[in-house]
């Protein structure tokens, strides 16, 4: 009897999972230009009635009438952190997330982006941040 076995998806170019000051993260394996694009966020697409009653950490409002769920394990953008001071954001084109470099970003950056002052607000603050230039802060 033959089995499946599920290949493991393989990190994209550029990019590694590592551990981060606010768990895992996704850092640069070479360096990336301001305005590069890095990386697209993607997955399924979710009802409003599943986002409101989901519980994945990795939805994505693309839209008023779009959600995503990146929860699914080939989505590597999925494992970018928020931060203060964020070195990419999201840029949404045709439907589809982008993540972009808005500053220089050296081989072993951490890539960040700014959340949203609602996720913020609601998951964050509660708990205090924990990006790199806040956890810089609680050491000192």
């Amino acid at each position: 009897m033959e089995t499946k076995t599920e290949k493991k998806p393989v990190c994209p170019a550029g990019l590694r999972v590592g551990k981060s000051s606010a768990g895992l993260g996704l850092f640069a394996t070479r360096a990336f230009k301001k305005g590069e694009r890095i990386i697209e966020y993607f997955g399924r697409e979710i009802s409003k009635e599943e986002e409101y009653s989901s519980k994945s950490k990795y939805l994505f409002e693309v839209s008023n009438r779009k959600t995503i769920d990146g929860a699914e394990r080939g989505n590597f953008a999925r494992y970018i952190n928020c931060a203060c001071k964020p070195n990419c954001e999201p840029n949404v084109v045709r439907g589809k997330v982008w993540i972009d470099a808005i500053k220089s970003i050296k081989l072993g950056d951490e890539l960040t982006y700014d959340y949203g002052e609602e996720y913020v607000n609601e998951h964050i603050k509660p708990f205090g941040c924990k990006c790199a230039t806040c956890a810089a802060k609680a050491v000192k």
